[in-house]
């Protein structure tokens, strides 16, 4: 039971992490603009048509984080508590982009709209890739060592530490993690332009819009091309569920793909309607482009996750000593704190309904300058 509650969990935090990645959209949105954005209303149609998202990504950043504390303590102790110069410098990089769509706008403000509007782009840019390069840490491991007889130590009752004094920000310089933060800064980038296309009444910024797409776009089929060909030609690392060895293992990650099957089909799928859903973009008004990249997006991005773990593979690799890595099987909770959580979890449909609700009633009126215009409406 234990071993299927493991499977479970990691399958609904890793599906987290996939509708984090297209939440961000609103990310890439703000990364406009500094881009194609060229003036003040320009800039407020799209800083409000974002507005009325930007809570969804934070929130889902949090239940991502709150979810892994649950059901993988370990791993969150060991990455969110040894990397925490990474994850610190995520956190306020959404901090500053709370702060920011609240004062832009507000009268008074001693630093100044274009202030918060910086705040945004950093947000947007600098963002997204620190968060892909902390997603790909999942393939490419840290430099960490775990002894869980350490918790009955007096003198440091504590599992895992860190080894050098980078705390994470190591990470960046590796060069998958690295790809990794380009490709969500991309798919980010490509989805919030999307967006714009969707949502903002204003023809000249659209067009705009349509023009810069056929380059991000573009930009983000080949980079992911480029991480589907590094991931799948790297080494991984098997675990055994009886003795608990771990070994390597060249091309793991594509023998999980293919091992495994229906993970590769969610890849395939999810890449297929990216590029029918950019197509739409490309050759035609592309009015559910949005939604089909998005899906896409979403499909593409959870079947790596799925990888990262399944078919007995170590999710948290140490660079110090491979046989002290992260497993389903080592790093989870309680069989009985899972199965708790997972008659919780039989909510989240209603949660999902009801966020589907809130955000057709939000978007069924285009953002135009008119609405900007209404002195009864919240502006950013």
């Amino acid at each position: 039971m234990l071993y299927q509650l493991q499977h479970y969990w990691w399958l609904v935090v890793t599906l987290l992490g996939a509708f984090l990645v297209f939440l961000m959209f609103v990310q890439g949105g703000q990364s406009l603009i500094f881009g194609i954005v060229k003036n003040d209303t320009e800039k407020s149609l799209v800083i409000n048509a974002l507005g009325h998202k930007w809570e969804l990504t934070f929130t889902t950043l949090v239940t991502f984080g709150g979810a892994m504390f649950a059901s993988f303590p370990l791993y969150y102790s060991t990455s969110f508590g040894g990397a925490y110069w990474l994850w610190m410098a995520i956190l306020f990089l959404f901090v500053i982009q709370a702060v920011s769509f609240e004062y832009r706008k507000k009268a008074g403000n001693i630093l100044g709209a274009k202030t918060y509007e910086t705040f945004l782009f950093l947000n947007g840019s600098l963002g997204t890739i620190l968060l892909g390069v902390a997603v790909g840490t999942f393939f490419s491991g840290g430099s960490f060592t775990m002894d869980k007889m350490s918790i009955t130590s007096l003198e440091s009752p504590v599992i895992s530490q860190w080894t050098n004094g980078w705390h994470g920000l190591d990470a960046i310089v590796v060069p998958f993690n690295l790809l990794m933060g380009i490709v969500v800064y991309l798919a980010a980038r490509t989805l919030g332009l999307l967006y714009v296309i969707k949502q903002i009444e204003m023809e000249t910024l659209v067009q705009k819009a349509k023009t810069q797409i056929k380059v991000t776009g573009t930009a983000f089929v080949i980079t992911f091309v480029a991480l589907l060909i590094h991931l799948f030609t790297m080494t991984g690392y098997s675990v055994s569920p009886e003795t608990g060895i771990i070994n390597p293992v060249k091309y793991k990650y594509f023998f999980n793909m293919t091992e495994l099957v229906w993970p590769s089909i969610m890849l395939i799928c999810g890449v297929l309607l990216v590029l029918y859903g950019l197509s739409t973009t490309y050759f035609s008004k592309g009015k559910h482009s949005f939604f089909l990249t998005g899906g896409g997006v979403i499909l593409a991005v959870w079947s790596i996750l799925i990888c990262a773990a399944f078919n007995n593979t170590a999710f948290f690799v140490s660079t110090i000593n491979i046989q002290q890595s992260l497993t389903l099987y080592n790093s989870s909770s309680s069989e009985f704190t899972l199965k708790v959580m997972a008659y919780a979890s039989l909510f989240i449909p209603f949660v999902l309904a009801y966020v589907a609700y809130v955000w057709k009633s939000l978007t069924k009126t285009k953002m135009s300058e008119s609405e900007l215009n209404q002195p009864d409406s919240h502006k950013y």
